[in-house]
Formats: C-alpha cells, structure tokens, sequence
C-alpha cells in the first residue's frame, strides 16, 4: 500500500512526500482508514512506529473538510495530551510538518517555562493544541482555554501519563470535553488500568496493535557487558573508544546518577550532556539540540526525559543501568534501529542486575550477546537476601544522615537570618 491509497487530502499526500514518505507503516495502515470514518481507536503501539502521524493526518484532513465548509474562524478542535514536554513538542512540529500546504494551525504548550508567549499563541486562535497535563488545567482554570470546541482528543502514551501521576489530571480534562467527539488512545502496554481508563475516554472503539512490547526489531544487534558495580565507569570509557560510536544515547536509572554520568565522561573530555526532569525546559531543549547537531557524543538521559526524542538514524543506545522493568528496555532500545535503519543496543549489567537481564531475556525471548574478554570482567556475586537487608538499611541511614545534616545547616541559616533582621 502506498501513502497514494489512503485517501487523504491532496496537500496532506503533498506534505508527507516532502517527508520522503512513500508507504505507510503498520500502525499507518491500519489506523488512518479507521479515523477517516471518524470511529473512536484504542491503540498500542511504541514510539517509534510512525504512531504521530496515524493519528495527525486523518486528523488534519477533517480539520481541513471542516474548514472548507463552516465559517472559517478558528477554534480549538483537536487535544493532543501527551506526558513530557519533548514528546510535545515534537508531536507539535509533526502538526507542522504536516500543515505545510494548508492553513491548519497548532501550538504546544507545557510547563516549565513562563506562559506568555503560549498565551498570546492562543489568544489568536489554534486549531490543535498539543499540551502536557499539568499547563494545560493551569491555563484552563486562568481562563485562556475552553476545550467546548474539541472534536478529536488524543491521549498519548497513556501508560507513562499514569506512571507519572497524572490520571487526576487527565481525569479533570475528561470532565471538560464535549461528550460528541472523536477520541483516540495510544499506549505501548495494556495493563488494567490503563483498559478501565480506556473505557471511560472511548465510545465502541476498533483496536489497532502493532510491535507488542515484548518484541524488538530485528535490525538492532544486542550486545552486553557483565561486570562490577565499581567498574561500570571505567569500562564506559573503554566502550567509547570505539570511534565508530560517534553519537550514543545512554540510559540512566536515576536523575543524580545522569548527572553524574556526564560529568564523569566531561572530565575525560568526552562531550556529553544530562537530560532529565530537575532541567529547565531551555536546559533540556538545548542539550537535544546539541546532540542531533552532533555538538555533543553522549546524550545522558533517564527514561521519562528520554520519551520524545526522536533522532534520525542514531545507531547507538546503551543501558548503563540495567531497569528493572523488562518493558522499558524495549522502550529503551527502540531509540537505535528506527525505520528499518539499523541499530546497536549495548549493555552494562553489575550483579545485582544479572537477574532483570534474565527477565528481559524472557520478554524478548532471545538470549542477548555477551560480549567477553573485556578488561572488567564480572567476578563479584550478586547479594543475598541478608546482604540486601543490610544494604537496604545502611543506604537509608545514610539517606537520614544526609537529610539530618542539611536540615541542620538549613535551621542554623534561617536563625542567622532571624538574628541579622534584629
């Protein structure tokens, strides 16, 4: 099938060939034909799978017939919500892409940066808006939006939506859309109660899957490195010396240890950069950028930042941190290998990891290549269950110490202030 049968509208079929798309992908195929007869979907897809613009085009080619046929002014027809602001933004510039040769308007809008200019946007009128929960009630209750007008709501990625603590949220918006809509739902897993949220968001929905979670694409080579937990930053830098990774996206479990990462890898004069919630927007924004442009060689990031980014033809992801969550190392390494480009996943796994590289064996159902003869061999043994005990309980009493410490820094602070002002 080619882009040609689906029965889109001229300029769209125009704005996709610019994209150099000629043939849809699976989720394309199945969806776009489903959402030009204006039924309601419950899809499940990863990122990566073309999910965007299965929803966006048959989206703009409504807006398009509408406009063509109601007074012309603009209201705000279509939601998108989506958790993170990089993947808002960047469902926002596929709105764009997509628009080019006709005159549908769109704006994003998120939280961590002042509401100014997204409010003077609004103000003149958008026809999608793509927004993060939290910015979008916030502006609602100011009064800069009503969703009255909404005809096509897309909640996306709603797995990580609920991960992240917004079904509060997401609850409020539902309360706010018209009851006649057209409403779409996509997330990459189905647990119960990501299906029981689907049920209150869509009427009769037809379903549409494409590459379950438990797959990953047969282009991208899957390598790992067992070895201590001591040894993980040595053996980075020898992994590194391969000149052939030229751009490598690295996982990390937590926000500290990405910052870390990088400045390790900074100090050996590496360039690298951290990407993760405590950034500010512009922070964040200007690290991506850096790292498409090819600026910097090793984009540190954690995996809610890490939703969105989506570069072209990267080659390279590598899981420093082995997660517990046999699902998210399939999200993980759909970042290399998009399509039909070839990838390399590479992982460093410490003891007390060898047991999620198990569970992930499992999932994927295929036995990752261990790559042996490196100079920092795995030798020590997993903890057992008293060790962990311990270990648990020294790491909370550091974590107390460390509290206590700075409260008491904190409290002597605030005293002296309180004597200075007498």
């Amino acid at each position: 099938m080619k882009f040609e049968d689906l029965n889109l509208h001229p300029t769209l079929l125009k704005a996709v060939k610019d994209q150099n798309y000629t043939h849809p992908t699976a989720i394309q195929e199945q969806a776009i034909p489903i959402l030009l007869k204006k039924n309601d979907v419950l899809g499940s897809a990863q990122t990566g799978t073309g999910k965007t613009a299965a929803f966006a085009l048959p989206i703009l080619h409504h807006l398009i017939n509408e406009r063509n046929n109601n007074d012309g002014k603009k209201r705000i027809r279509t939601l998108v919500v989506t958790p993170t602001r990089e993947l808002a933004i960047q469902i926002a510039e596929s709105f764009t892409s997509y628009s080019k040769y006709n005159n549908i308007t769109n704006t994003v809008i998120f939280g961590g940066v002042k509401q100014g200019a997204q409010t003077t946007t609004l103000s003149n009128g958008v026809d999608v808006l793509v927004a993060t929960p939290g910015r979008l009630l916030d502006l609602m209750g100011q009064g800069y939006i009503s969703l009255k007008d909404i005809g096509y709501f897309v909640l996306d990625e709603a797995d990580r939506m609920l991960d992240m603590g917004f079904i509060h949220d997401i609850k409020k918006i539902l309360d706010k859309l018209p009851k006649e809509r057209q409403s779409l739902f996509f997330s990459a897993t189905m647990p119960k109660n990501i299906v029981e949220l689907s049920s209150q968001i869509l009427k009769f929905p037809k379903q549409v899957s494409v590459n379950p979670v438990s797959s990953t694409a047969e282009t991208i080579q899957q390598f790992i490195y067992y070895t201590n937990k001591a040894d993980k930053k040595n053996l980075l830098l020898h992994i590194l010396k391969d000149k052939n990774i030229s751009q490598l996206l690295l996982f990390s479990r937590t926000k500290h240890g990405a910052d870390r990462i990088a400045r390790n890898l900074k100090k050996k004069n590496i360039r690298a950069s951290a990407i993760h919630g405590d950034k500010s927007q512009n922070q964040r924004q200007k690290s991506l950028k850096s790292f498409k442009d090819s600026e910097i060689r090793v984009l540190v990031a954690t995996d809610i930042a890490a939703r969105g980014i989506d570069i072209d033809k990267l080659s390279y992801v590598l899981n420093y941190d082995i997660p517990n969550e046999s699902e998210t190392y399939v999200h993980r390494i759909g970042r290399c290998g998009r399509a039909g480009e070839t990838g390399v996943s590479i992982s460093i796994c410490e003891p007390e990891e060898n047991e999620y590289v198990r569970d992930i064996e499992k999932l994927i159902k295929q036995k990752i290549q261990e790559v042996q003869n490196h100079p920092f061999p795995q030798t020590e043994k997993p903890m057992n269950t008293q060790q962990k005990k311990e270990f648990e309980k020294e790491k909370q009493r550091r974590k107390q110490e460390f509290f206590n410490n700075r409260n008491k820094k904190r409290g002597y602070k605030k005293s002296n202030n309180r004597n200075n002002r007498r």
